[in-house]
């Protein structure tokens, strides 16, 4: 585990340093195009800006400041607001984080569960629909089932809001817009784990003791298929912030997504640093608690085993 954590080092330096060639990588003048979005600027409120984030400073000197100061969470001012970066991304960050986490709990319930079922059922038709349904669930664009999601549960049967983030019930639609293509991700690797596991000896000897499907499945053969799909988790979490992107967008919730799609459109290049320090950190910290879980599934695996 100590090595994994020396390992998040260099990511986390990696992810800044992106973070911090973001400005410096616009075509042509960062200032100028982040002033593009208001009224012709003066000399004078360009040179402002210029040195309020710096750029009039050596290169070396920017990125060591830079470093130093996204160490305790300080990434300037958003050009658009002008509040402190960190104050912009914290106001808006559970929303996402509480999108995300809804998601991922619906995502590994239901595709754990159309995994196990599809594995268990003797009815050839009932595994045609498990096995059918996740390649539906990953190839439907997310836009696409949000809008469907509101006109029948928000417009024909009043059951769900369809914007804002007051209360669970304004959760539920933009929870399964999110978590539909990671169902179908999940439902796919564990049901493929546990078809590799179904000839082991010692699910073969589970069998011969007269243990039932259900029994063999959930006691035998989930934990020995499950670590793929626990290697997904890291990679998915990723994927469940991109997707929030649409839905926060569509349902009209407050979060990451519509702060990063405003900072792109008003080319507010501080958020956008924020932004994307914040996503790297989370990346790592997942990664970090899919390395702990490997070790709660099968203790045999150490965390300094675990990938190399």
């Amino acid at each position: 585990m100590i090595r994994r954590l020396a390992a998040a080092i260099p990511v986390l330096l990696a992810v800044l340093t992106l973070a911090f060639l973001a400005m410096r990588l616009v075509p042509g003048d960062p200032v100028e195009t982040m002033l593009a979005a208001g009224p012709p600027p003066t000399p004078e409120q360009e040179q402002a800006l210029r040195h309020q984030l710096g750029l009039d400073r050596p290169v070396v000197e920017q990125y060591l400041d830079f470093l130093a100061d996204a160490a305790h969470g300080d990434f300037g001012r958003s050009v658009r607001t002008g509040e402190p970066v960190g104050d912009v991304i914290a106001a808006v960050a559970p929303a996402s984080v509480e999108l995300a986490v809804a998601a991922l709990v619906l995502a590994l319930v239901f595709g754990v569960g159309i995994a196990l079922l599809g594995r268990a059922t003797r009815l050839r038709w009932l595994r045609a629909v498990c096995e059918g349904v996740p390649v539906v669930a990953m190839s439907t664009p997310g836009y696409w089932v949000a809008l469907v999601l509101i006109e029948v549960f928000s417009f024909r049967l009043p059951l769900f809001p369809a914007s804002g983030d007051h209360g669970f019930a304004a959760l539920v639609l933009p929870a399964i817009t999110v978590a539909l293509p990671a169902i179908g991700v999940f439902a796919q690797v564990l049901g493929a784990g546990l078809a590799a596991v179904d000839a082991e000896a010692f699910v073969l000897t589970a069998r011969a003791k007269g243990a039932g499907r259900w029994r063999v499945l959930l006691r035998h053969a989930l934990r020995n298929a499950s670590i793929p799909t626990i290697t997904l988790v890291g990679t998915t979490v990723g994927n469940l912030l991109a997707a929030a992107v649409v839905a926060e967008t569509v349902f009209a919730r407050p979060g990451l997504g519509r702060v990063t799609l405003t900072a792109v459109t008003t080319h507010d290049l501080p958020v956008l640093q924020g932004v994307v320090a914040l996503l790297g950190l989370l990346y790592v910290v997942v990664n970090l608690l899919v390395d702990v879980c490997y070790v709660l599934v099968d203790p045999r695996v150490t965390a300094d085993r675990i990938r190399g």
